[in-house]
This record gives structure tokens, C-alpha cells and sequence, in this order.
């Protein structure tokens, strides 16, 4: 069965200083650009969750983008709740890393997916 691999967008967007918070949008899409890579390498499924500045971040083949209504840690749970599949979180945020291994989940952390 393919693993499910749900992006913590602002987390890992904000793991690496290289002047991200000038441009939220741009950074998510970058970082999205990056999974297009991870999802044909590894063949997962691959969920980006944006929240912010970053909501209007549009999907692409192999990578869907899902905007936060509110918290992003929320959704990203409530994704792992509702997988159907293995599901492997990536994020640094320990009480959501906590969350989601309540859950069931295996969670790495952001150099998983990015250089």
C-alpha cells in the first residue's frame, strides 16, 4: 500500500533561514515544487498543508496542496485521523510530531524533504 506523506508546509518552509518570510507564497511553492520529486522517487502520495499567507499555493500532479482553515497542526491531524493508508508526517513541531504518533504515524523531520 502507498504511504501517505502529510508536509507540515510552514514548518518545514521555516526550518531553513534563506529569507522565506519575505515571500510565504513563493517559499510554499517552492517547497511544493521540491515534493513533486520526493512523490516520483519514492511513489507516495504527497499532501502538502499550507496555512496563511501560503492558502492560495494551488496543487500539481503528484503533489496536493490542502489550505488550513485555521491551524495547520489541526488539519494535518485531522488528515492522519482519516488516512486510509500508512501515513508518514513531516514537521519539527513536537507536540504535532506527539499528535500524530498518537495516531498511528511515523514522523521524520524536514531535511526528509528537503536539501
Amino acid at each position: 500500500m502507498k504511504e501517505l506523506l502529510v508536509v507540515d508546509g510552514a514548518n518545514v518552509v521555516g526550518s531553513v533561514p534563506d529569507g522565506w518570510w519575505r515571500d510565504r507564497r513563493g517559499a510554499a511553492e517552492r517547497l511544493r515544487d521540491l515534493l513533486v520529486d520526493h512523490a516520483e522517487r519514492t511513489g507516495a502520495d504527497v499532501v502538502l498543508v499550507v496555512e496563511g499567507a501560503a492558502r492560495s499555493v494551488e496543487s500539481v500532479p503528484d503533489v496536493r496542496v490542502e489550505s488550513a482553515a485555521g491551524s495547520g497542526d489541526n488539519h494535518i491531524v485531522a488528515l492522519v485521523k482519516r488516512a486510509e493508508q500508512p501515513v508518514i508526517a513531516v514537521t519539527a513541531d513536537r507536540e504535532l510530531r506527539c499528535k500524530a504518533n498518537t495516531l498511528g504515524a511515523t514522523c521524520v523531520g524536514p531535511r526528509t524533504v528537503r536539501p
